[in-house]
């Protein structure tokens, strides 16, 4: 296809919105089965918190030679590329469960490699919006970004669940393979404009250590942005510790229930998808620092609330499971939507790559280590403490009951209580408060300058 006659603007973002919408369905169909899977072949929330693990060092690791990548070369071939490497991957992991080799240690493996080129992914496709859309249709269209998840996982947990019984992983894997297509084919029907030159793009050329370090610099020079990130790892940790032991917890807490597990999964997605259109249709707030600090109050409260599910008997929990991973997902578009929209508003365009990379590396860096700490601290600590007996079943017991899966339920009570606190915190710091006073649109006549008494990054 010529590039004069592919797709620009919201035609364009669009059609790259529903191929996404497409291949994310087979993906987390996929997903929902090799996490059952792998829990019914070892029954540890160790083994589901290392696969988290291995799909997220990888990808901080490579995201700041991504960053630098994504502002030299067309972003559109280095999405299509992270998308192209995420099939293959599925195509390795059917061979070999098709063969009857599959193991644990491939899933460690396989998400290494998924977690490596996902780096280029979202970058890309951040910096992407911003140069394909005006800003102010920033917020609609990250909503709609975060719509996608939560829109295919809404169906993936139910189909998966049914589906496993009918045609098993091997056929959900096939259905994988087929709808990761939409995606590529998607992308290649679209042209995503070049960066807009800024004179801040034009300093930061220099050596590739230079440049690798750039989107660091940038950030950690300007208080405002580097408060912000510090609210995100603050938060995701506090939150990667509850989400990594979710799947473990319901299905210790109802017997391995996969319709359980699904329904409460489909919850989140729908709380997710209502709260995109809902995003989508307002705009989120005039001040977008408040659409981050509200969200992610909700957020947490839906976590504690998540926690308190008792499943005495079994189906007693799923309302309040549901109504927590509802109400905590609700927000999430409304939190992602607006800080992106903050991003990509400050950030000339040329560098967005880097510091957007950048941007992960510093908000994503505790998730490795909550996921590891979440695992045995479930395994080892909180569950034989909150068995009939245990040391701390008689202080909680009435908050979460006991037996399988109740340490589990308290850590989430314990993390949304801690996040509340900590956002709070993050309240009173005028600098992350006031950040859209203090630094100006990178498009306002100027490039996006540092904050007073701060150096230009280099």
């Amino acid at each position: 296809m010529p590039a004069s006659s592919r797709l620009t603007g919201m035609r364009a973002f669009f059609l790259v919105w529903v191929g996404q919408l497409v291949s994310l369905l087979g993906t987390s169909m996929t997903t929902f089965g090799l996490t059952i899977w792998a829990y019914e072949r070892t029954g540890r929330a160790t083994d589901l918190a290392l696969i988290s693990v291995f799909y997220t060092v990888p990808q901080l690791v490579m995201s700041p030679l991504a960053g630098m990548l994504v502002d030299r070369y067309d972003r559109k071939w280095l999405m299509m590329l992270s998308d192209l490497a995420s099939g293959l991957v599925t195509v390795l992991i059917f061979g070999l469960f098709a063969a009857g080799r599959l193991e644990i240690w491939h899933l460690f493996f396989t998400s290494a490699v998924q977690g490596a080129f996902q780096a280029f992914q979202w970058p890309a496709y951040s910096a992407a919006i911003a140069s394909m859309l005006p800003k102010e249709q920033y917020t609609r269209a990250n909503s709609l970004m975060e719509l996608a998840g939560p829109s295919s996982q809404i169906f993936a947990p139910l189909l998966a669940g049914a589906l496993l019984g009918l045609i098993g992983l091997r056929g959900i894997m096939i259905v994988d393979i087929v709808t990761f297509s939409a995606a590529l084919a998607a992308l290649a029907a679209i042209r995503v404009p070049a960066p807009v030159p800024s004179m801040e793009g034009r300093a930061s050329r220099g050596g590739f250590w230079a440049e690798i370090s750039f989107g660091f610099r940038y950030i950690f020079q300007r208080p405002s942005l580097l408060g912000v990130q510090g609210l995100f790892l603050v938060a995701n940790f506090v939150g990667g510790v509850a989400f990594t032991l979710l799947a473990p917890m319901i299905l210790a807490r109802t017997g391995n229930d996969r319709l359980i597990l699904g329904s409460v999964q489909t919850a989140g997605a729908l709380g997710g998808v209502i709260g995109g259109l809902a995003i989508g249709a307002w705009g989120g707030f005039r001040r977008r620092i408040h659409g981050v600090m509200v969200g992610w109050i909700v957020s947490f409260l839906g976590t504690a609330l998540v926690g308190l599910g008792r499943p005495e008997p079994v189906w007693a929990g799923l309302p309040v499971w549901i109504a927590g991973m509802f109400v905590g997902s609700l927000v999430t578009p409304l939190i992602n939507g607006s800080n992106q929209a903050i991003w990509q508003a400050k950030v000339p365009q040329d560098i967005q790559g880097r510091v957007f990379s950048a941007r992960i590396v510093v908000a994503w860096a505790v998730i490795p280590i909550a996921s590891l700490i979440a695992g045995p601290l479930a395994d080892q600590i909180m569950e034989p403490a909150m068995q009939p007996g245990g040391g701390l079943a008689e202080a909680f017991g009435w908050l979460v009951g006991t037996g399988p899966g109740a340490g589990m339920g308290l850590i989430y009570v314990l993390t949304g209580v801690l996040g509340v606190a900590a956002v709070a915190g993050f309240t009173l710091i005028p600098a992350v408060r006031e950040i859209e006073d203090r630094l100006p649109d990178h498009d306002a006549g100027r490039d996006a300058s540092p904050e007073p008494g701060q150096s230009p990054a280099r």
